[in-house]
């Protein structure tokens, strides 16, 4: 019988109450399956719920074949191995004692001769270069979650579940990744926001609060059948609001031949015109006959009302986002940024950039590129101060704002309104909630405390506290501002940074992000401290 997995009446709620997982109904077969949707809608819960790891509270998970599930957080123990992630430190020790010449016959005839080879070939599978006995707490994020992968590839699961499977991992890392996955011919169920592996799946299925839906074809089709769903629900809200206009017309037409009517009738009782009983009788159908009327157009008038509410709801979700700011006015040629030969470094007689240069001009896009550990973090910290060249300079010629993976920029501890005044101290109060309503916090939503939000709500707050004021900065920084954000907030990010005017100078192994927002040329640092810097 094929591997699979089935999902029926699936219901889960969080020790609050609150519903995250309704009434799901889904299978899984040996396919590579995307599962996306915003943060916090559920789909790491989903994981869970897959894996045993959580209990639904109503329906049931049936599982035919074995699961490998590779979580974000990898917790270690000081004397773990990669051969503990492998499940194997009791085999390889009696490969080590048959080695050696101190084996029994039993332990002889239980001895997995392959052992080795085995985990090498998964090793490289993933692109790691890594021994059995290498201590898990000296590899990076990266090379742990590649660690990680090559257990899985090691235990061969029928399925494989990926929560975010290429966070914190280079570029070389991140093709490890795709190149496994397209290899791979079980199943795989992958939550990630990384749209160029997104674009390998075999089907996505979209997770929302109304429940799950599944689109065959990988990300782009996806894409291409959500702007079609966007065109149609924009027709639908036209009609509807046509047809709000158009019982509005037909009720108020109604009325004036009501009044009308009653009018001739008022006149032809106070003349005498007619017996009495006769002039009741018509007063009451006339008033049956409104009441009637009135009835029917208020029922059609509130359904067309849902109709169109509906509407709406759906293109909020739909809708790209979109915004307008004010202009930097950087020229062309204006020097933003230079760094001179620059040598820096933590620790003495280990430097992590030798002898580097670089310079912007203008409303120039540059991105830095390089494997983990190359030094992109470290040249940061020394155009914005907070690490001092051995020797060189590096002046930064413009106003600025760095944005880290935190936004520190933000102070935590108030609102988002209070915020942007900080940061933008002439503007008033009317320029301050026009700004942040074009980043979407519109009304109370600008009030929010800043330690209340989200990832993307957080950078998308400090795009609006700093993009949105009268006078933007000549030069954006960013250090990988997609990691751990979902798609909805990356094309938020993505389209506030498209009308930016000014200079950027941004890490990021997103290839798909640098794409979109227009990155004009690329610096690759290379683990030899070698940089080179091309047009794109």
């Amino acid at each position: 019988m094929p591997a699979s997995i089935t999902l029926s009446h699936l219901s889960w709620s969080t020790p609050e109450g609150r519903t995250l997982l309704s009434d799901l109904d889904l299978n899984f077969g040996p396919e590579r399956i995307g599962l996306v949707g915003r943060n916090g809608v559920g789909k790491t819960t989903l994981l869970q719920l897959i894996s045993g790891e959580l209990q639904p509270h109503s329906g049931s998970v049936a599982l035919n074949g074995r699961l490998g599930f590779l979580r974000q957080i990898v917790q270690v123990g000081p004397e773990e191995t990669i051969s503990s992630l492998f499940g194997v430190v009791d085999a390889l020790v009696v490969l080590r004692r048959a080695e050696a010449g101190k084996a029994s016959a039993g332990e002889l005839a239980n001895a997995d001769w392959t052992l080795e080879a085995r985990m090498a070939s998964a090793l490289a599978e993933v692109g790691l270069d890594a021994q059995p006995d290498t201590p898990l707490s000296t590899l990076s994020g990266g090379q742990s979650t590649r660690a990680a992968l090559a257990a899985l590839v090691f235990a061969e699961p029928d399925f494989l579940l990926l929560d975010e499977p290429t966070n914190n991992l280079d570029r070389e890392g991140r093709e490890a990744v795709i190149d496994l996955l397209a290899s791979w011919r079980g199943g795989a169920i992958v939550v990630s926001h990384d749209r160029e592996l997104l674009d390998t799946m075999d089907a996505i299925v979209e997770l929302t609060s109304l429940g799950a839906t599944r689109y065959g074809g990988n990300w782009s089709e996806y894409r291409e059948r959500k702007a079609l769903e966007l065109a149609a629900t924009r027709r639908d809200l036209a009609d509807a609001e046509k047809r709000v206009a158009e019982i509005d017309r037909r009720a108020q037409e109604t009325a004036e031949r009501k009044a009308r009517k009653d009018g001739v009738a008022k006149r032809k009782r106070a003349k005498g015109d007619m017996p009495r009983i006769l002039m009741n009788g018509l007063k009451a159908r006339s008033e049956e006959t409104g009441g009637r009327n009135a009835r029917l157009a208020e029922r059609r008038r509130a359904q067309a009302f849902d109709e169109a509410a509906s509407a709406r709801e759906r293109i909020e979700i739909l809708q790209p986002f979109s915004v307008v700011l004010p202009p930097t006015n950087l020229p062309a040629g204006r020097m933003v940024l230079t760094i001179d030969d620059i040598s820096a470094g933590y620790e003495p007689e280990r430097p992590i950039l030798r002898d580097f240069s670089l310079s912007i001009a203008g409303p120039e896009r540059v991105a830095i590129v390089g494997p983990n550990g190359s030094g992109k973090t470290t040249l940061l910290a020394l155009i914005t101060g907070r690490l001092q060249p051995w020797s060189g300079s590096a002046r930064v010629m413009s106003d600025f704002a760095l944005f880290d993976q935190r936004v520190s920029l933000l102070d935590r501890s108030v609102s988002i309104r209070d915020n942007f005044r900080r940061i933008n101290a002439d503007a008033d109060e009317n320029a301050c909630r026009a700004a942040l309503a074009r980043f979407m916090f519109r009304a109370d939503a600008a009030l929010q405390p800043v330690s209340t939000l989200s990832g993307g709500q957080l950078l998308r707050a400090g795009l609006a506290c700093v993009l949105g004021g009268p006078k933007p900065p000549a030069l954006l920084i960013l250090d990988e501002p997609t990691n751990h954000l979902d798609i909805d907030s990356i094309e938020t990010v993505e389209a506030g940074l498209r009308a930016y005017d000014g200079a950027l100078l941004v890490v990021s192994h997103d290839e798909t992000f640098l794409e979109a927002i227009g990155v004009s040329r690329r610096l690759d640092l290379g683990l030899d401290q070698a940089a080179s810097l091309r047009s794109v």
